[in-house]
């Protein structure tokens, strides 16, 4: 209130009463709007807001030690029980979170899986479902997801089956050509079958985004592993590590298997490094996000390590979940380099992240370079980005396979032979991007065909083994053989070690 005095005005009276109609509980939501940290406040009113709340609970802890000799219940206090509540508790002056104010500090934090069916297991208990309901599969597929966005997903739900039911009714009605569909009464064996069923849950998982999801995130990648030619011996290395682990967890811990493996993948450019990252968070269903490495550097002292606490923090908020740290090298340049401190701050950062004392705890860890011979050799230990995998130009075999996948969206001819075009001398040395750019500039050339022809037919256009041709004679490796050789070596040197 703006007149002077009228707010710790109402601190008072609200305790007055609390105390005249004890036993009494008052609840002060949200109570870092009133009990924010004081020299933190620029206007002298909050200032004494904050103490006269001190003031109050000082008193009602004195109201409610018993009376020295009080032999009689009549001259035995009140109870006044005081409970804040906030999602900023750091924001709260210290002062009043000691002994003798808010004695009890108790943290209500993110469900976890076996908490979160719990709480679907209350909010589905009025619910009519039908047929068999697994809640436990509903849980897993929810990480991150807190009580208001499970009643939320049960709405949700609830709003689906409805839209289906209206639906498989209006149907049924309009077969038998009653045009007044709506208008017809429904029967008391129609109203026995309306349920709610398990694919309105899986479908409403896809389109409730919790709330602790709603900044920094990346939606998961719709890139599948049929989407990546070849490099079935990473695939397996990532089935085994990250996609089964977050599948299959109380395995992999009744094995006792709890080691938070990073990955660092490693080699030439364009050989579909990043597009791996996105398959294995596809096939894994986790939470992604995707850091491109400059972005977390700030010129501010202490932003850029700020960044990546508040990174691992949401991360772990929402595990299971991978970290897909694009050009890494960006962030885990060698120490010591003169003129390099907003690097090594964060880079030390980063370190205590990934293997200090706060555990990961589900979240997985892919980083992707180009450069790794830069990096500090403290990153690439086991525990941090420890799995070093090697990401080579692809051989002839897998330039097929890489070939097939990019021709799936693609009209190509029925008489191209797609596996003889991968095995020409021309596509040596060809990267995933290279091939990528080859099956494009051949579906321009065929485009081209098409605008410049003279004669308008309606026929199919599609991609002939003349635009591969074409296309070849355009596009040239993005490695030299120089270069293939350095990555070679340098793989060598990295198992070596």
């Amino acid at each position: 209130m703006n007149t002077l005095g009228a707010s710790e005005e109402n601190i008072r009276e609200l305790f007055s009463k609390a105390y005249r109609t004890a036993p009494s509980i008052v609840f002060i939501d949200e109570i870092d709007a009133i009990a924010s940290k004081r020299e933190n406040l620029q206007r002298e009113m909050e200032k004494r807001i904050v103490t006269q709340l001190m003031s109050c609970m000082d008193q009602s802890s004195r109201l409610m030690q018993p009376a020295e000799n009080s032999e009689s219940s009549d001259d035995r206090p009140g109870y006044v029980l005081v409970i804040g509540a906030t999602n900023r508790p750091d924001a709260v002056d210290p002062a009043i979170r000691r002994p003798g104010r808010f004695d009890r500090e108790i943290v209500v934090g993110i469900p976890d899986e076996s908490a979160r069916e719990e709480i679907l297991s209350v909010l589905t208990r009025n619910l009519k479902l039908d047929g068999s309901f697994d809640l436990q599969k509903i849980a897993r597929s929810t990480p991150g997801f807190v009580g208001a966005d499970l009643a939320a997903l049960a709405n949700k739900a609830g709003n689906l089956a409805m839209k289906r039911i209206i639906d498989e009714r209006k149907h049924d009605l309009m077969s038998d050509h009653t045009e007044d569909w709506w208008r017809e009464p429904w029967l008391p064996e129609e109203i026995d079958k309306l349920a709610i069923k398990m694919s309105d849950f899986e479908e409403a998982v896809k389109m409730v985004q919790p709330s602790s999801r709603r900044e920094g995130f990346s939606s998961i990648p719709n890139v599948k592993w049929e989407d990546v030619g070849g490099l079935d011996v990473l695939r397996q290395e990532f089935e085994r590590y990250i996609v089964r682990r977050i599948k299959y967890p109380e395995d992999y811990v009744g094995f006792g298997v709890n080691l938070e493996t990073g990955f660092l993948l490693y080699g030439p450019p364009g050989c579909g490094k990043t597009l791996i990252a996105k398959a294995v968070a596809n096939e894994a269903g986790a939470n992604f996000i995707h850091i491109k490495g400059p972005e977390l550097l700030n010129k501010y002292v202490g932003e850029s390590e700020l960044a990546v606490r508040t990174l691992f923090s949401r991360a772990r908020t929402c595990s299971p979940c991978v970290l897909f740290f694009d050009e890494v090298d960006a962030l885990t340049t060698k120490r010591g380099k003169e003129g390099g401190w907003v690097i090594e701050r964060l880079l030390n950062q980063l370190l205590i992240e990934l293997d200090g004392a706060d555990q990961r705890q589900g979240v997985f860890v892919i980083g992707a370079t180009n450069r790794p011979e830069v990096m500090d050799r403290a990153v690439l230990r086991p525990g941090r980005f420890g799995k070093l995998l090697y990401v080579p130009l692809p051989s002839a075999d897998e330039r097929v396979l890489i070939l097939k996948a990019l021709a799936r969206k693609k009209p190509i001819d029925a008489s191209v032979d797609l596996s003889a075009i991968a095995r020409m001398e021309a596509c040596e040395n060809l990267s995933g991007a290279d091939l990528s750019a080859l099956i494009n500039e051949a579906a321009m050339a065929a485009l081209e065909e098409k605008l410049t022809s003279t004669g308008i037919t309606f026929d199919a256009f599609t991609i002939k083994t003349s635009h591969f041709e074409a296309a070849l004679r355009k596009v040239s490796p993005s490695v030299s053989d120089m270069q293939k050789k350095f990555y070679q070596r340098l793989s060598e040197s990295f198992k070596a070690a």
